[in-house]
Formats: C-alpha cells, structure tokens, sequence
C-alpha cells in the first residue's frame, strides 16, 4: 500500500531536512504530485542511488 507523505511529514521519518527531500525528489526524478510523495518510490530512490555510489567507489582491500 502507497502512503504519500507530504514533504515535511517524509523528512521526519526520513531523518532529512524538508529542503533535503525535495531536493533528492527532483535529483532522483520522484514527483511531487499535490504536495505529497510516495514514500516507498522515495525510499527505494534512496537506496537505489546509494548502492550505485557504493559500486562506484574503490574499495580499500
């Protein structure tokens, strides 16, 4: 089940800044559809561009 969360509320479960979400909202290509955003597309987002950073990056092995 979706639950769209509007900014502020996916910043405090998110533990970001409401400026943050909305900014990881446009650099990640979630919408903001009326004000609110779909918290599991937001988190999997998340997730998705951090294991792409993770994969990137040498390890130090």
């Amino acid at each position: 089940m979706a639950m769209h969360l509007t900014p502020t509320e996916l910043a405090r479960e998110a533990g970001l800044q409401r400026t943050d979400v909305i900014s990881k909202c446009v650099e990640l290509g979630v919408p903001i559809f009326q004000g609110r955003i779909d918290k599991s597309l937001f988190l999997e987002s998340m997730r998705a561009d951090t294991s792409v950073v993770n994969e990137a990056q040498p390890s130090s092995v």
